[in-house]
């Protein structure tokens, strides 16, 4: 897992977690978003930062050099 990874990550958690805790002190339900945003932010970093199969090469090992 990459840095770039590990932060997309860490994002969702605390997106996540501050509007859970912030629909749950203040009772706004508009907090429910922060939710929804952080799971499609974690969506979108599982889907974008899976490694390449072993064997496969990747983007730059297909240019000649």
């Amino acid at each position: 897992m990459n840095g770039a990874l590990k932060a997309a990550w860490a994002l969702t958690a605390f997106v996540v977690v501050a509007g859970l805790v912030l629909w749950l002190t203040t009772g706004e339900v508009i907090f429910a978003a922060f939710i929804v945003l952080g799971v499609l932010t974690g969506i979108g970093a599982w889907l974008t930062g899976r490694t390449q199969p072993p064997g496969r090469p990747g983007p730059k090992e297909n240019t000649p050099s």
